[in-house]
């Protein structure tokens, strides 16, 4: 968001910060293979369907919110809570989007499963490509290690 952009009332800028809670959705198919994203900034790193939660959202909206708008998928496959939830320390390279001092983030694990690895709608504005790896290539793939923990979760049919 550009300085230009932000919210103003009667003068005064009105500063949103992100909130220190996220998903983290791994998108699978019943094949063997995971999809990944090639995320484009703060830097370029492969990753799972990822993002915090809006303002009065619970994770198991942000989980669908975020599946459809980083892939377009929500109605072929099936959305699953795994019960898990990991603390990290916030990247620094993230850390401005925070309100001052906050420097972890609690991220809530979600799985995405279908029959087949299919083709997506990538949002471009947050991603370069994707791809359907195999499961211990996307580990070896994915830049953070909530996300290669995730894809060692997978409940495989």
């Amino acid at each position: 968001m550009c300085e230009s952009d932000q919210p103003r009332i009667a003068g005064i800028k009105i500063i949103n910060h992100r909130r220190p809670v996220s998903v983290l959705v791994v998108v699978h198919s019943d094949d063997g293979h995971v999809l990944l994203l090639r995320r484009s900034r703060p830097f370029e790193f492969w990753q799972s369907v990822t993002g915090s939660l809006d303002a009065g959202e619970t994770h198991a909206q942000a989980a669908l919110r975020e599946l459809d708008e980083e892939t377009g998928m929500t109605d072929d496959g099936l959305l699953e809570y795994t019960g898990v939830s990991r603390q990290f320390v916030i990247d620094p390279r993230w850390r401005h989007q925070f309100a001052p001092g906050v420097v972890e983030n609690v991220e809530f694990e979600w799985q995405y499963r279908l029959p087949q690895a299919q083709d997506i709608r990538l949002n471009v504005s947050e991603h370069t490509e994707y791809c359907w790896l195999p499961i211990s290539d996307a580990i070896d793939k994915v830049w953070s290690w909530t996300n290669r923990d995730a894809i060692r979760n997978i409940q495989w049919p």
